[in-house]
């Protein structure tokens, strides 16, 4: 330790010194957990201090660039990152509920947000109702049944790709006084905007299409200010804040969002197309809004399953959105927590395949589903 504890290199403040003049093309990474306070920074905090930066729990500087730009996608007013997809589905929620609120949410929903709903929501006294997705008159029905908080839908539904009428729904909760929570993650601000339509929160696993790369997991929400602090505050009781290396491979996936949209969604169309005309494939949804597709194959989930090991192009995996085609079948995969008869019950087929385009040459991969289709049909 050196006498002279002025000049003790060892202090960190002392890294501003190398901060270079001029501004970075790609943004820096910031780790540090915590940051200097003198007196105009504590009153700074006390003022204001979900907007200070001063313990990364509360916020990052990289983490709010990457909120901002997926914000500005889906032309809200401000976001807030989290640590996954789900963890802004639940802050969400436990934000805007108190104990005891009704909400009332679509049956056709992501495995996951199914249990959040119907098994930890209810388990803490929430009135969780469920209607189908696509019945106005049930969504009418049961948000004007009781006093209803939120009401909770998928923008494009996982995995049947069923589409709510957002616009209508939003009317419908508005009426009631509820606000309209919307997952966008399927369809993304490529191709739809649900705020536009009146939804009041819109969430996104920004694992998916937002990173586009398969290599980072994290979440976020967007909408007003007000509503964004309030999900803020509850990120940081629950501790579901997003890290700053991951906030930055989220920010360099959106840098080319639009490019990887809209050749994944071309090649999607053309799938859809191909697959349509073949007999043994019983059912195509393309609703012709992003990059998913969903088909149904003659011979059930068996032979479903022997169609996706035999993908060649294709790769059999979770999750979705990644510059890679990512096959997988529900019913032992996103909705495996199901029962066969819920699965049906939510509009997912016996022998249906949830798949994701990616980047590959769009002949490749039709030819791929061509050849694995013929294989297995002459296999049974």
């Amino acid at each position: 330790m050196p006498d002279n504890l002025e000049s003790f290199s060892g202090r960190p403040e002392r890294a501003a010194d190398f901060l270079p003049r001029t501004v970075p093309v790609v943004p820096p990474i910031h780790h540090s957990v915590t940051y200097f306070l003198d007196d105009q920074a504590y009153k700074d905090v006390q003022e204001g201090g979900l907007r200070e930066h001063w313990y990364g729990r509360f916020r990052n500087p990289g983490v709010d660039l990457a909120a901002r730009e997926i914000a500005e996608l889906e032309g809200a007013e401000a976001g807030f990152m989290t640590s996954s997809g789900m963890g802004a589905i639940a802050s969400t929620l436990l934000a805007l509920l108190s104990a005891g609120d009704r909400v009332v949410a679509a049956k056709q929903v992501y495995g996951d947000t199914h249990d959040l709903l119907s098994r930890d929501l209810a388990a803490w006294g929430f009135d969780v109702r469920r209607v189908d997705a696509l019945d106005l008159d049930a969504w009418q029905d049961e948000i004007g049944a009781g006093p209803t908080r939120v009401v909770y839908a998928e923008t494009m539904s996982n995995p049947q790709l069923d589409l709510t009428d957002l616009a209508a729904v939003a009317d419908l909760a508005h009426a009631a006084g509820a606000l309209l929570v919307v997952d966008n993650t399927f369809a993304t601000p490529y191709a739809v905007r649900p705020l536009s339509l009146g939804a009041d929160a819109v969430i996104h696993s920004a694992t998916k299409f937002l990173n586009g790369h398969s290599d980072a997991i994290a979440g976020v929400v967007v909408g007003d200010d007000d509503l964004v602090t309030r999900v803020q505050q509850r990120v940081i009781t629950l501790g579901t804040c997003l890290g700053p290396y991951e906030a930055y491979l989220v920010w360099r996936g959106l840098q080319t969002f639009r490019v990887r949209m809209a050749q994944q969604t071309a090649t999607a169309g053309a799938l859809a197309e191909a697959l349509s005309r073949r007999q043994d494939v019983v059912r195509v949804r393309y609703p012709g809004l992003g990059a998913m597709v969903a088909i149904t194959v003659a011979g059930g989930d068996e032979r479903a399953h022997d169609v996706v090991r035999r993908l060649r192009v294709g790769c059999e995996a979770t999750s979705l959105g990644g510059v890679e085609t990512l096959v997988s079948t529900p019913f032992n995969s996103s909705h495996f927590s199901l029962t066969p008869q819920q699965r049906l019950a939510a509009r997912i087929d016996d022998g249906m395949i949830r798949i994701s385009c990616g980047l590959e040459p769009t002949d490749a991969l039709v030819a791929d589903f061509v050849q694995s289709l013929d294989s297995t049909g002459r296999s049974r």
